[in-house]
């Protein structure tokens, strides 16, 4: 049986909690936007309700403790399909055979879960080191991401505590949302396709500070400067800072 839901994590919770309820243990959450109609493919839409994503996120947190329970929003964050799925049937098993499971790494999907997690922690800790802000002539600063997971949720709180004193967008273009800061609190913005292709080259269409371009010199100058070309190792270099993160880097 195929659990059809809305893509969002109230939703997946939502798919977990009717599992238990229908007793449908073979259940499968599927986005309604990836399933395909089959001849032997059976589905159930899903609604989202968070009353009964909330009892199946508290009992996590009683079985798990706050962090673990927050673990399974990280993988879903990841939006692999398959940590979903791994992460749906080992929700299943925490409730009915307790949290021991989740130090099984010979189960399959046990392992996959905790890969997941591990490189979606390894891609919050680059946009952390990554992002470049640029500031615009109303006082904004801007920075456009494009990472291989959905972290802005789990850098949201850094960035607001390091920043806390300057009003701020981090955009990401590869999902089309964005966290706003206006000192005072974080909200999430979405724009119109013109204003996300005309956001993907915002040196064009923001106005920037007059101060920007030679704050952006002097980096890379710094850069520059303690670069030690003898001891260059840019394969090394590529492991730390991948080249997919170079186009928003002022440095590269």
């Amino acid at each position: 049986m195929y659990y059809l839901f809305d893509g969002s994590y109230t939703g997946y919770l939502t798919c977990v909690f009717e599992s238990f309820a229908q007793k449908e243990h073979g259940a499968v959450p599927l986005t309604t936007d990836d399933f395909r109609e089959g001849l032997f493919r059976e589905s159930r839409q899903i609604v989202s309700q968070p009353e009964k994503a909330g009892r199946v996120y508290r009992g996590l947190q009683k079985k798990l403790g706050s962090s673990g329970a927050l673990d399974f929003f990280r993988a879903f964050l990841s939006e692999d399909r398959r940590a979903w799925r791994s992460s749906f049937r080992i929700i299943r098993r925490v409730f009915d055979e307790g949290a021991e499971i989740l130090s099984d790494y010979g189960d399959d999907d046990v392992l996959y879960f905790a890969q997941t997690l591990k490189k979606v922690s390894r891609e919050r800790h680059r946009m952390k080191a990554f992002i470049r802000f640029q500031k615009s002539s109303d006082g904004l600063f801007l920075a456009v991401i494009e990472p291989d997971f959905n972290v802005l949720p789990l850098i949201s709180d850094f960035f607001r505590k390091r920043y806390a004193d300057q009003p701020w967008l981090i955009f990401d273009v590869k999902r089309a949302y964005g966290l706003l800061y206006d000192t005072r609190s974080v909200s999430e913005v979405r724009l119109t396709s013109e204003e996300r292709e005309a956001l993907s080259s915002p040196g064009t269409v923001v106005s920037l500070d007059e101060n920007d371009a030679h704050f952006q010199q002097l980096w890379k100058l710094y850069y520059k400067s303690t670069n030690i070309e003898s001891r260059r190792n840019m394969k090394l270099h590529l492991q730390h800072v991948p080249r997919r993160y170079w186009k928003y880097l002022p440095e590269k």
